[in-house]
């Protein structure tokens, strides 16, 4: 089962979060805040972390920037209090893969857990397909991408997403069907939310990136022939 890493200062949503996934199966470990997290990434073994934004010394969104500038592409949770868009768009922008505001249902809590899980645990067989397109190669088995050799690091969400632009490459894709098929049904987004990681992916793959379509008035499709 999978390892969880709850971030919070506050001890009471830390033992309430604890108990409703230790519940459904999860083993799950405590940070006070974002210096402590980062100290426990550093160690591996964690597969999922829960991460609120509003905490001192190190703060939530300043733990996930330096999460991803070291590499560390565990997928997150982020909880903020306040729901505005600018928390959730930035949480989104700096490699969040889902926001949950507070007060939240801890039900809630655990279906996105799991729905997130779901996508981005590494896979244990040999199922599915690998894609190449020049140096471009997109290894499904493995959850990598590598480009002219150099591996490039994707967050779960961003690899989720590429490849299914590349599965359906060609066909432009509603960013109404992307987030029913990426973010799964249950996930309550918006249109911005799609740009915002479409954004991100094409930092990501270099010359590649023109790869990637905007098809106005509709959303995106993956083009192998774009330049």
């Amino acid at each position: 089962m999978a390892t969880i890493l709850i971030v919070d200062d506050e001890p009471l949503i830390r033992e309430l979060i604890q108990e409703h996934l230790s519940h459904e199966g999860f083993d799950c470990m405590e940070a006070a805040d974002g210096s402590s997290a980062l100290a426990r990434l550093g160690q591996g073994g964690i597969d999922l972390v829960i991460l609120d934004i509003m905490m001192p010394f190190v703060d939530g969104m300043t733990c996930l920037r330096e999460m991803r500038s070291r590499k560390i592409t565990t997928p997150v949770i982020m909880l903020t209090a306040r729901g505005e868009e600018y928390d959730k768009l930035a949480g989104l922008e700096n490699g969040a893969d889902d926001y949950v505001v507070k007060p939240f249902s801890p039900r809630e809590l655990v279906a996105r857990v799991k729905a997130v899980l779901a996508r981005t645990m590494p896979r244990t067989n040999s199922d599915g397909e690998n894609y190449t397109f020049g140096d471009l190669v997109i290894d499904v088995p493995s959850h990598s991408v590598k480009i002219a050799g150099q591996e490039a690091a994707l967050t779960p969400k961003e690899f989720d997403l590429l490849v299914y632009l590349v599965s359906n490459r060609g066909i432009a894709l509603s960013r109404e069907k992307i987030l029913q098929q990426v973010w799964n049904y249950d996930y309550f987004g918006e249109d911005r939310t799609v740009d915002t990681h479409i954004k991100m992916l094409r930092s990501h793959l270099g010359s590649h990136r023109s790869n990637i379509v905007t098809v106005w008035g509709v959303g995106y499709k993956f083009d192998p022939e774009a330049k």
